[in-house]
């Protein structure tokens, strides 16, 4: 199997074309751990996305919650960014299609199945994923004892099983997880061959005409009441504009591997999130399980910020 390419090292400057290596001096370790950064804002801002989608969920469904999302991020994007059509090479538009079908596929199956298993358990199921990607993309033993680490912390969260609930549900979590993992490897390609997010407002434009039609055969009129198009909005800000314009500009720095781990950290702020805004306690289980999934992001930064200074480090003279 090949190997999914993996964002430039913090030693490498992309363009839409060319990738060449430049010298780079940080002034200190703040600045490597940067995409780190992006990472975990882009997963806070998804969390709060995620609650307000709950509450739009009874008004259009699923498919009709996920349709409003892309649509409206999309038309932001849009706006925003005001991507150059031309210029690009096939390869480039193959690129971004594969990025905008895997964007959408990834938020239709979730929603699908947080409407039917609880959306701790969805988040958990869909984790896994990104690890399996750590570990597929990464060529260092140590990496897959970080994605170890962070899938017992997972299973933990989820309650150390799902016996009890729906396959169907489950069955959508772990194809979302898979969509997950195909978001990561081609947000990277597309950051490498499109300048600014201009790629992204492209695939989010290919996802929203790919999930539209979904949305409107299953929600029909309802899409069009102005309280819910106005939540919609607020959805798409928080769970897509936002959080993916930090991840794609995050994987220009931080390769695969690390970025799959990191994503780990989902489940777990979702339940810290549950702690401080909804008064929901942590079991010593739940509290044991945000711990190892930290522990785990925590190890793989560390691996990647090592890697990133042995290739600075001038060889020692002979």
């Amino acid at each position: 199997m090949n190997e999914p390419d993996q964002a430039p090292g913090p030693n490498v400057t992309a363009t839409p074309s060319t990738t060449t290596q430049s010298p780079v001096t940080p002034a200190g370790g703040q600045q490597r751990l940067g995409p780190v950064g992006l990472v975990l804002a882009g997963c806070v801002s998804v969390q709060f996305g995620g609650a307000l989608a709950v509450t739009l969920m009874p008004r259009v469904g699923a498919p009709g919650v996920v349709a409003l999302r892309l649509l409206a991020a999309a038309v932001v994007l849009l706006l925003v960014c005001r991507p150059r059509l031309r210029g690009h090479s096939r390869a480039d538009w193959g690129t971004v299609v594969v990025f905008g079908i895997a964007m959408g596929a990834m938020n239709g199956l979730f929603y699908e199945a947080v409407s039917r298993i609880p959306l701790g358990a969805a988040v958990t199921l869909e984790v896994l994923g990104p690890l399996a990607l750590s570990v597929l993309a990464s060529r260092r033993a140590i990496n897959a004892l970080w994605a170890g680490l962070a899938l017992a912390g997972v299973f933990l969260l989820g309650g150390g099983g799902f016996g009890d609930l729906d396959p169907t549900g489950v069955a959508f979590a772990l194809g979302a997880g898979a969509m997950w993992a195909a978001y990561i490897v081609f947000s990277a390609r597309t950051g490498r061959r499109f300048p600014q997010a201009d790629g992204l407002a492209l695939a989010m434009a290919v996802a929203a005409l790919l999930f539209l039609p979904i949305g409107i055969a299953s929600a029909g009129t309802r899409l069009l009441d102005p309280t819910t198009i106005a939540l919609g909005s607020a959805v798409a800000l928080l769970s897509s504009v936002l959080p993916y314009t930090l991840e794609l500009l995050a994987l220009r720095r931080l390769p695969a591997s690390t970025f799959a781990i990191l994503m780990s950290l989902e489940p777990a702020i979702a339940a810290t999130a549950g702690f401080l805004i909804l008064d929901q306690s942590l079991s010593a289980t739940e509290a044991a399980a945000i711990a190892l999934v930290i522990a785990a992001s925590i190890g793989a930064v560390r691996t990647q910020v090592g890697r990133g200074k042995a290739r600075v480090e001038p060889a020692p003279e002979s």
